[in-house]
């Protein structure tokens, strides 16, 4: 079986993930919901999906599982992961998300929920074992279309109505805003959101086919078309998301990509949080930024989210958590205004992209000058797609043998300072510049971070970061 458990949900090759192994972790999830309490007999489970080919499918043989194992799925169709987990909590109901985010139409995943919050890795770890336990079950097994009852409509509503409490009432009038739509889940919410605060709204690049956005390695292409519609049609912004609704993508006036990291300090300084839980793979300027404590974690949200935990556990109050790729989470509840935005503990693309965009517009700043006035490092990312696993494992192997083998490694990019191994290799080069190596946790591909004083010297690391990794070929 080639499926596993990445760095938040199960991942696979659509045709390995598609049929009986969706069957079988849907059950396995099922009797973990039942043995934990997290479940009566009966009881619901949210299901919902993206808008790739193959998740109508999955869907629908895990609605199947589902009902064979004793509880009842609720469809709520294709609406972004955060609105699921929303509604799961609400209702107290569990939930599976299917969806493989921002990687390839080829692939697929499931993320599950306990309810109103992601599961763990103890979790995670838990699931496995049952699905080994039940991998010679021939009705754990079993491949059924099942259904359940609708509550799209229900499930969308109740995150509107979260998401139009977050600013005044027209705090955005007067901006033009595109919604670069593809083919996200969030594309028709978004543009209703950003229209109840007054915006002029461009819906922009809609397609029935799937398309792949990753928020923290936009590509090239999708780059010079928000570039192209910000000069076409003189907007303030483009606004979009990866497939599954849970990462921002939010392009300043010029069209050019703000760190995904940036709206996370954006939605800190909004909220007047006082604790923040982010990866080592979040710009390194957060820190001297003030205000707030920062907790470096390993990337992926559930690790922010234990963090998150540990932080309310001490004492902590005011707690979020963000990426890199811009996915914000709420560990306690905040109030805005007279209106309280209650926790929801995974990623979220609407609250930074809506954080962002209202202080900028109370400020009377465009979006390119309130990222400057915050004087963070030049942060660039990158990846290397179709890098194979165990390529990535023998090369993270080959680097941590032995400082020669490092040192040999860096020295076509610079000379090392420190290097810190939370997750990864991240670099401090003699310069104080940064690059970081990493493998992604679920799909084939090396992930490279740099930072630097300026664009163009990040852009120059950046470069050779890549051209190392898809230069370095293992030893026989």
């Amino acid at each position: 079986m080639a499926v596993k458990f990445g760095t938040s949900g199960l991942r696979g090759l659509s045709t390995e993930l598609a049929g009986s192994v969706s069957a079988l972790y849907a059950t396995a999830f099922a009797r973990f919901l039942l043995g934990e309490g997290l479940a009566a007999p009966g009881g619901p489970v949210v299901v919902a999906q993206d808008f790739r080919p193959s998740s109508p499918e999955i869907v629908a043989t895990v609605m199947a599982a589902l009902k064979r194992a004793g509880l009842t799925p609720i469809d709520c169709g294709p609406i972004p992961t955060p609105a699921l987990a929303l509604y799961g909590g609400k209702n107290g109901a569990a939930g599976i998300m299917v969806t493989g985010s921002h990687i390839p139409a080829d692939r697929n995943g499931i993320k599950f929920y306990r309810p109103g919050e992601e599961i763990t890795k103890r979790d995670e770890a838990a699931i496995t074992t049952l699905a080994d336990t039940l991998s010679s079950d021939t009705t754990a097994n079993l491949v059924e279309a099942g259904s359940g009852e609708n509550h799209q409509q229900a499930a969308t509503e109740l995150f509107l109505a979260r998401n139009m409490a977050v600013l005044p009432d027209g705090a955005l009038k007067g901006l033009r805003i595109g919604i670069y739509q593809h083919s996200t889940v969030a594309r028709d919410m978004m543009v209703r959101v950003f229209e109840h605060y007054g915006a002029t709204v461009f819906p922009l690049g809609r397609s029935e086919q799937f398309i792949p956005v990753d928020t923290e390695a936009v590509s090239d292409d999708t780059i010079r078309l928000m570039a192209e519609w910000t000069d076409e049609l003189s907007l303030d912004a483009v606004v979009s998301t990866d497939g599954d609704g849970d990462r921002p993508l939010v392009a300043d006036e010029h069209g050019r990509p703000l760190r995904g990291d940036f709206l996370g300090l954006s939605a800190t300084r909004f909220l007047g949080a006082k604790a923040v839980a982010t990866p080592v793979t979040s710009n390194s300027g957060l820190e001297a930024i003030g205000g707030f404590n920062v907790m470096r974690t390993r990337v992926g949200s559930p690790f922010v989210i234990a963090a998150m935990e540990e932080a309310l556990a001490a004492g902590e109050a005011g707690v979020i958590g963000f990426e890199a790729n811009g996915g914000l989470m709420l560990g306690s509840n905040f109030t805005i205004g007279s209106s309280t935005l209650k926790a929801l503990p995974t990623r979220d693309s609407f609250l930074p992209a809506l954080a962002v965009l209202g202080t900028a517009a109370k400020a009377g700043q465009s979006l390119s000058e309130l990222a400057t006035a915050y004087s963070l490092p030049i942060a660039l990312s990158d990846r290397l797609e179709n890098f194979a696993v165990e390529r990535s494992v023998a090369l993270m192997v080959h680097l941590r043998a032995s400082a020669d083998n490092l040192s040999g490694f860096v020295a076509p990019i610079g000379m090392i300072k420190a290097v810190s191994d939370i997750d990864g290799l991240r670099i401090t080069l003699s310069d104080d510049s940064v690059i970081h190596f990493r493998p992604s946790g679920n799909a084939p591909e090396m992930r490279c971070y740099v930072e630097a004083p300026d664009q163009r010297a990040a852009e120059a690391l950046l470069a050779k970061g890549l051209a190392a990794l898809n230069d370095w070929k293992p030893v026989d």
